[in-house]
This record gives structure tokens, C-alpha cells and sequence, in this order.
């Protein structure tokens, strides 16, 4: 028998100290130790071997050749953008996101139509077989030979895969998965950790592959010990507020493809279908024009899209003014309004601002900022801009107006859309024109505002 000892077992990298202590010394994160009680593994000698094969010796690297993993479609076009093409051979997706958004339901749709040629397996650890079956139903999905497995036990899991050799398996979810080599409950630091490594070492012997379904926090992070996230190959996040039918799949680690790429889905009675142009959603349809609102032409990973940002701006019924950004960042906000204020005279100090990126979409990159700063001005002196003009662009403390990655081929998907005018960064500016399209290249801020009046 395996003798079982008490440890205190940090949620954040998983490291482990004898006594409890406010900071965890590997990772210095506070208040995650957390006491769990463990069980010491047998000493068999071969549970964490190196894999055999030619990567257990010294080689050049410039004597290695590399080599394009092949991709293996799912059926879901939206979710191979966000895995990068399909699924890798041996790959280990973790995909996270707040309960009833749509994971398992995306999950089932792309292993009933994988099933039609290669062997699937899904283990449901919170769900019972008959209940998978009845969502499988609900959503009319034809027959197939999904092989079903309700299970939570790591070792009787680990068993059936090996059995089966399926070339996709789901595993549904990390956190109800248990071993018998530890004593703590599922979920748990050391459980989480124990399960996803053996796991992702089976996948990458017997070129399975594999998604695991993780939990997240009331802060929307992935449950369990970091290192979850370090382990696996891509890390994949949900998006969207339940109350709405579309949905986000936003890709935060990706060794085989893009980061921060972007599916979009709609959710419908017969489950999740991709969004073939979604611009249309991120673009408000209004009967007329109307102040404070401005298009952005922003790059979700390889893909360009157009978004409408709103700004409302109004007296202040309080000494200190709000400043409040929905879907975007909110520390630059109040910097925005600092540099439109000392280098286009434009005052806010009484003003209560507040943005919003219409969809539901979050926008992190910095290019935002000169669309920001527009529809602030627009709200402000209450004049629309033209229909039909689409901006983009960093602002920097100094007044500039700095460059954004890809501006040429966000400037072909505003002119695919019908937009017609581009204020822009004059390090964007095209060295061709492109047909249908003012653009127009601006240095400062000052200067950008000048040529937006001129646009309204």
C-alpha cells in the first residue's frame, strides 16, 4: 500500500511545500497553497519514461528537417480555423468557457461527422451515456458510430483508449477524472495535474487526438494548476454571453497555428453553425446615423473583421466622472483621453465616457485606439460620422499615430464591404491603390481628428 501524506499543493503552478505559507515560493503567487493529501506512487520505474525514439539522443538542428503536420478536418469550418487547419495527430487541446456556452455540444457535432471515417471515442465523466444520446437528438445529428464511454477513472480510460486506438478522443471533462494512485478528490490540484500529464503522454505515443473539456473559474480562467495550460498544445476559450446566440472561440496557445484566432458560431435548434461573414454581426444596423459610433477595422489572428465601436459622452452627476469600456481595454481609455486632451484641446474632465464594442466581441489590440477616440469626439459634439468610413490605429502618448500589423489586408476587407473611406496610419498607406477606396494617412492625433470633421 501506497502511504498517503498531507501536503500543501499550490492552484497556480502546482508546486508543492510541507507547511502552509501566505506565498507560494516557486511561483510566487499568494494565497494558493492549498492542503490536499496525497498518495505516493509506486515506484514501478516506467510511469513517466522518456519516449523512445530517435529524440532520446543529441542531434545538430540544422540536421533536422522540418515537417508539416498533417490536419484532420472536423466538419465545423469555424473550429479548424481556430485549431489552425484541424486536428494534429498526437495533439492535446485543452477548450474552456462558462457552463451551458457550448463546448460539449461543438464537441459532439465535430466527432459525429469525424466518426463517419475514423474510429472516435468520447468519455463523459458528467454526463451519463443516455444523456449524451438525447442531446445527440436534439440536435437531429444522423446516426453514427461514435463509440460512447461514461467513465471517470484515469486508469480504466487510459485502458479502453489503448484498446480502441481511436484517432480522436474527447474527454469531458479534466476535472472529474480521477487516479487511484492519489487519494485527493477529483478536481483537486494534484488530481488535475496527474490526469492531464497521462493523458497528453498517450496521446503523444499512440498519435490519438485528444481534447480535454476544463472548467473555469468565476473569473473565467481555466480551473486547476497552470500548468495545465503549459502542458497541452493548444488552449482554446469560449466566448460570449449565454443570453446571446452567437458565440466566440478565441485560440490563446496554438503550436500548430495562429494565436488569438478567432471562430465565430451561431447557436441554433440543431446546435452550433459557423458564421461565414462575421463583420455583419460586429456592425450595428441603424435606420439613420447616429453620434458616437465608429467602424474599426480590427485583426482577430489571420483574420480581418469590422467592428462598430460606440461611445456615449454626458455631464457628469458626480465630482468624479466615470470611465467605463465594454469588450475593451479599460486602462487605455483614460489615457486616450489624456492625450486628446493635451494635443487636440478636446476636454472630457467633466464628462462621463463609456465604450462599447458591439457584438460581444473583446478587442485587446492597441490599433482600437483612434476608432475610440472618434466616436468619443463624435458623442461629444454630437455629429455623426459619414457613412461608410472605417479607421484603425495605435495612439501613442506623444500625439503620433502609430502602425498596425496587416493593414493592407485590412484595408481590402473594409473595401469588400462596402466602405469607401479609411483614415488610417500613414505608415499603413498602401503603395497601390486599392480600388473603391479613399485611403486617407494621417501622422497625429490632431491631425486625424482635422480630417474626421471633414468626414462628418
Amino acid at each position: 500500500m501506497a502511504k498517503a501524506r498531507t501536503a500543501f499543493v499550490c492552484s497556480e503552478c502546482g508546486g508543492q511545500v510541507a507547511r502552509w505559507q501566505g506565498q507560494c515560493p516557486q511561483c510566487q503567487a499568494w494565497n494558493t497553497l492549498v492542503e490536499t493529501a496525497i498518495t505516493a506512487a509506486p515506484a514501478t520505474g516506467g510511469r513517466f519514461a522518456a519516449l523512445a525514439g530517435e529524440t532520446s539522443r543529441l542531434r545538430p538542428l540544422s540536421t533536422l528537417q522540418p515537417r508539416e503536420e498533417p490536419r484532420q478536418p472536423t466538419g465545423l469550418d469555424e473550429f479548424d480555423r481556430v485549431l489552425g487547419g484541424g486536428l494534429v495527430a498526437g495533439g492535446v487541446v485543452l477548450i474552456g468557457g462558462d457552463p451551458g456556452i457550448g463546448k460539449s455540444t461543438l464537441l459532439l457535432q465535430a466527432l459525429s461527422h469525424l466518426s463517419g471515417a475514423h474510429k472516435v471515442v468520447y468519455v463523459s465523466g458528467e454526463e451519463s451515456g443516455e444523456q449524451v444520446a438525447l442531446r445527440a437528438h436534439r440536435l437531429q445529428l444522423p446516426p453514427s458510430e461514435l463509440q460512447m464511454l461514461a467513465e471517470i477513472n484515469l486508469e480504466r480510460i487510459l485502458q479502453t483508449l489503448r484498446d480502441a486506438r481511436p484517432r480522436v478522443a474527447v474527454i469531458d471533462s479534466i476535472q472529474t477524472v480521477y487516479s487511484e494512485t492519489l487519494q485527493s478528490a477529483p478536481g483537486s490540484v494534484a488530481q488535475v495535474r496527474e490526469c492531464a500529464a497521462q493523458l497528453t503522454r498517450f496521446a503523444k505515443q499512440s498519435g490519438t487526438s485528444l481534447i480535454l473539456v476544463g472548467h473555469v473559474t468565476k473569473d473565467g480562467t481555466l480551473a486547476g494548476p497552470r500548468v495545465l495550460e503549459h502542458i497541452v498544445d493548444t488552449v482554446l476559450y469560449f466566448e460570449g454571453d449565454t443570453h446571446s446566440s452567437f458565440r466566440l472561440i478565441r485560440a490563446f496557445k496554438n503550436r500548430f497555428g495562429a494565436v488569438n484566432e478567432l471562430g465565430v458560431f451561431a447557436m441554433t435548434e440543431r446546435g452550433l453553425r459557423g458564421v461565414s461573414n462575421p463583420s455583419a454581426i460586429f456592425l450595428s444596423q441603424h435606420a439613420q446615423q447616429v453620434a458616437g459610433s465608429c467602424v474599426l477595422i480590427t485583426q482577430e489572428g489571420t483574420r480581418p473583421l469590422l467592428v462598430e465601436i460606440q461611445a456615449l459622452v454626458d455631464s457628469a452627476q458626480s465630482p468624479n466622472p466615470r470611465r467605463l469600456s465594454v469588450g475593451l481595454e479599460p486602462t487605455r481609455l483614460a489615457m486616450l483621453l489624456a492625450v486628446m486632451h493635451r494635443h487636440a484641446g478636446v476636454v472630457c474632465y467633466d464628462q462621463d465616457v463609456f465604450v462599447n464594442a458591439v457584438g460581444g466581441v473583446k478587442i485587446t489590440e492597441p490599433a482600437a485606439d483612434l476608432a475610440i477616440l472618434f466616436a468619443i469626439v463624435s458623442s461629444l459634439r454630437d455629429r455623426p460620422l459619414r457613412q461608410g468610413l472605417a479607421v484603425f490605429g495605435e495612439v501613442g502618448l506623444a500625439g503620433e499615430i502609430r502602425p498596425a500589423p496587416r493593414g493592407q489586408e485590412r484595408l481590402r476587407e473594409a473595401a469588400k464591404l462596402g466602405f469607401d473611406t479609411a483614415i488610417i496610419p500613414r505608415a499603413n498607406a498602401p503603395r497601390q491603390a486599392i480600388e473603391g477606396l479613399n485611403v486617407i494617412a494621417v501622422d497625429r492625433v490632431e491631425e486625424a481628428l482635422e480630417r474626421m470633421r471633414e468626414q462628418a
